[in-house]
């Protein structure tokens, strides 16, 4: 009797199966530290590489390969951030097309006290990832002000964009509508709102923290003016923003709520004769293809690393991670460092969530973690990671922004935020572990 063909096929660790992606990594950071400059080679085609050199290794047929391929391309969290990527590069460029932009900018000079700038780009940008859920729409509405700021005053540009990097992904951590907190919290089986707070203990000292650092950086800032300037905006300009937070805030869908910000936008332009309809689709498909590099950089990770998880690699990642845990302290440590490589390998922070999930859970379970704790935990460092990571979207996004005014190293040294982060959760984890003794079972 024939044995059942049907029968998945197990999957055995392979450090092999991580070439493909040292591949990615090494070309497109090998060739950006060569040049200094991370745009001498666009992404997408480092990921290509990587990408064929698995096609070369891998042994199952080309038509599988390409299979597989497809589906890590076509993975629903891929996806969604794509539309979110075309949405909020739509919303940009027709807020940017109205003047909306401007009026933010001279809103905020005119009354916010250019030596607290700093402070307030992390709070507005951490309030408007918290209310849509995502950092690369928060990153995204807001890099042209911090341009603007930077321009229009003495307020350092690397300092800004640090401060909107970290604010942008202290909301994106704590938001109940972002992917990563929909995946931390579905894995370990635990309420968003438990997951919250228990995460808002260990953001909110990073916070503070940052918050100082950044009212001392501006102590002697100055908008290098001799005589009082008028800025001038029409206030009715910044609706779309407004808008855009208040649906947010309410619990609308963020593609819903980037959608209507995005007509809101298009009627305010039309109504005051910046651009007609047609020119407004054109103006909406520019913001389309400006987030086109991006789009396929995340298409093409997803799609490698589906490559290397159906031949083993992030298994391999899993088990060794597995074999360092003894205690409970060092299994927290183990969860952290497990979605922080993958998150490092795939520059996805939801996707790394989603494939580190089960052996967390498993983690937690043997060892009677507390679940939102673990949530927590696996939430915080892929979007630490995600945020320092030169080729994460959400640096490029800053970068490509900037127009090579700041480098990467200029911004990841004033993200204080998430460096603040990452040490007061490792000190979280050593000295704030379960005290309580349960009978757990011996780590595999």
């Amino acid at each position: 009797m024939k044995k059942n063909m049907t029968q998945t096929t197990q999957i055995f660790p392979k450090f092999s199966a991580l070439v493909p992606l040292f591949v990615f990594v090494i070309t497109f950071l090998g060739v950006g530290i060569y040049q200094d400059d991370f745009y001498a080679l666009p992404a997408p085609m480092a990921v290509i590489a990587g990408i064929i050199v698995a096609f070369i290794m891998f042994k199952q047929t080309i038509n599988a390969k390409i299979d597989i391929l497809l589906k890590g391309c076509g993975d629903d969290k891929i996806l969604t951030m794509c539309l979110i990527y075309l949405l909020a590069g739509a919303f940009a460029a027709i807020t940017n097309a109205t003047g909306s932009v401007d009026a933010i900018v001279n809103l905020g000079l005119d009354y916010i006290a250019i030596q607290y700038i700093y402070v307030g780009i992390f709070v507005i940008a951490g309030f408007l990832s918290v209310s849509t859920g995502t950092s690369v729409g928060a990153i995204v509405a807001l890099a042209p002000i911090v341009v603007g700021f930077a321009d229009k005053s003495s307020a350092d540009l690397a300092i800004l964009c640090g401060a909107l990097l970290g604010g942008s992904m202290f909301g994106d951590n704590l938001s109940v509508i972002s992917d990563t907190t929909i995946a931390a919290t579905q894995s370990l089986g635990t309420k968003m709102s438990d997951k919250f707070k228990q995460n808002i203990k260990i953001a909110v000292p990073a916070a503070l923290i940052t918050i100082a650092i950044f009212i001392f950086q501006g102590v002697d800032l100055t908008t290098d003016v001799t005589e009082t300037v008028v800025y001038e905006y029409d206030v009715i300009k910044i609706a779309p923003y407004v808008l855009v937070i208040i649906l947010s805030v309410i619990g609308l869908n963020v593609f819903v709520t980037l959608l209507v910000g995005v007509l809101a936008a298009a009627l305010l332009g039309i109504i005051y004769g910046d651009f007609t309809i047609i020119e407004s689709t054109k103006i909406a498909y520019t913001g389309f293809t400006n987030m086109t590099e991006i789009f396929l950089l995340s298409l093409l990770t997803g799609g490698l690393a589906a490559l290397v998880a159906s031949n083993g690699g992030i298994e391999f990642i899993l088990v060794n991670i597995k074999k360092l845990i003894k205690s409970k302290k060092t299994a927290q440590l183990g969860i952290a460092a497990l979605v922080s490589t993958i998150n490092m390998a795939i520059a996805n922070n939801t996707v790394s969530i989603i494939v580190a999930g089960p052996i967390a859970k498993t983690i937690n379970d043997e060892y009677a973690l507390d679940n939102k704790k673990t949530a927590s935990i696996l939430d915080i460092f892929a979007c630490i990671f995600q945020g320092l990571l030169p080729y994460g979207a959400q640096v490029l996004m800053i970068l490509s922004f900037s127009k090579g005014n700041i480098n990467y190293l200029d911004l990841v040294g004033n993200t204080w935020y998430l460096l603040l982060l990452f040490v007061v959760t490792i000190l979280y984890i050593i000295f704030r572990s379960d005290t309580k003794k349960h009978a757990f079972a011996k780590a595999a």
